[in-house]
This record gives structure tokens, sequence and C-alpha cells, in this order.
């Protein structure tokens, strides 16, 4: 990433700017442990948008959340890894950006069960920016605006370079280094995981039918699937009885 033209800029001039963001979000963050927050911070600054999540991602969809700078963004990111659809799914699987000016015009056909959450927590417009080293899906940078409007050329730009150096970040996490103040959505990761083999047993369907018995039943009783994962480990949430709902 950082190594193509980014509208009318050259390579060297991208390149200048996505170092000056990523030292920016040392500077911002006092020891270096909140990389991911200090960007999402210095995004929100930097380009007309009204708040930031950062998200990981897999071949397998959303798997957890990095940061995000308020509460509307909170929700953009939760209702993602809890439904499996939205802008940050779409750009992760495509690697290409999907920028949505005016969510509630276009969410309700693509995203149908995305779109109420969304409209809901306030959100009008996203611009959603795959962060990926080649063909390995890193995660995913949402920006979004408590009002409909698209990005300006500068603007687009400069989310393009915000992007590159969120993308830094991450590899600089995933290398070990410790991260304060994120999510612990790694281990809901893995929650939702062992909870998708339990309810796949309780069910008698695949694994596949499972996480979308998870997701869909997370999303009609508005909670995190994370939540539900740890109900359905503990044995207060069981679907294979009818009377609990499965």
């Amino acid at each position: 990433m950082g190594q193509l033209r980014r509208g009318t800029r050259e390579v060297g001039v991208a390149s200048r700017r996505v170092n000056e963001i990523f030292q920016a979000a040392w500077t911002g963050s006092s020891d270096g442990t909140d990389l991911p927050g200090s960007l999402a911070s210095a995004c929100v600054r930097a380009l007309p948008v009204s708040g930031v999540g950062l998200a990981l991602m897999t071949d397998e969809g959303p798997a957890g959340i990095i940061t995000a700078t308020d509460g509307a963004a909170l929700e953009l990111e939760e209702l993602q890894f809890t439904l499996g659809e939205g802008p940050c799914v779409d750009a992760s699987r495509t690697g290409r950006p999907v920028l949505q000016p005016d969510l509630a015009v276009t969410a309700p056909v693509r995203w149908p069960a995305f779109a109420g959450g969304a409209l809901e927590a306030g959100i009008r417009a996203v611009f959603a920016f795959p962060l990926r080293v080649g063909a390995i899906r890193v995660g995913v940078l949402d920006l979004y605006r408590d009002h409909a409007g698209p990005l300006s050329p500068d603007e687009l730009t400069d989310a393009l370079s915000f992007a590159d150096a969120a993308t830094l970040v991450l590899l600089h996490e995933q290398a070990g280094s410790p991260v304060r103040g994120a999510i612990p959505i790694a281990d809901d990761r893995a929650e939702v995981h062992q909870a998708t083999g339990v309810v796949s047993v309780q069910a008698s369907v695949g694994l596949a039918e499972a996480l979308v018995m998870l997701r869909a039943r997370a999303f009609a009783e508005s909670r995190p699937l994370g939540g539900l994962a740890r109900d359905v480990l503990a044995g207060t949430v069981n679907f294979g009885r009818a009377d609990d709902g499965g």
C-alpha cells in the first residue's frame, strides 16, 4: 500500500503523508500502546467526519473491533461484526473502498439488516477502506458522518493515506506490541467460533448455518454477538431447546 498514484499526488508525496500520520499516532500515544486509538482520533481531526472505527478482518468476515472514537462508531462496528454484513465487509471482500455518501438511500437495499441499526445510531454516510498486505486481509478503516455527503477528491486521498497508516498500526500490533484501551475482540472471536460449534451440535446443522443462527439471534435480541456466544458456552442459552428460542 502507499505505492500507487493517489489522485493528483505522486507516490513520494503519499508515502510522506503516511509517515506523517504514523508518526503523529506515536506522538498522540504516550508510550506507543494505544496507536489505533491515537490514529483514529487524528483521522477525525484531519477529515470532515464524525467518527472512526478500526476493525480486524479475516477471510470469514469481521474478526473484532480494535478501536472506535465514539458510541456511533462502536455501534457501526458492532453491527457489522454481529450481522456479517455492511460496508466494511464488502470493502474487505472486494479489496476496494466502499463509499456510501447517503446511507439512507443505499443501505436498505444493499444491507437490509445493517441499515436500520446504522440509521438509528445517527449514521448517515460511511466510507470503508480495506487494509491489506497483498492478498492478506488485515482489517478495515471505517469513517462515518452524521450527515449525508461525499468526501472531496483531496479528502478521499487523505483518507487513503490514513488507511495505509492504519495498516502499519495493525501490523505493529499483531507483531506483539500491547494495545491499551482496545476492545478485547480477539477473545470474542474465539468464543464465537467455539459457540458456533456448540450450536451446530445443539441444532444439528452445519457450522455455516450455526453461525447464521447465532448472528440472527444476536440481532433479534439487540445484543453483542460475543455476549451471546458466552451464554451459549455457559449453557444458559441452548439452541436445541424449543422453549429457549433456538
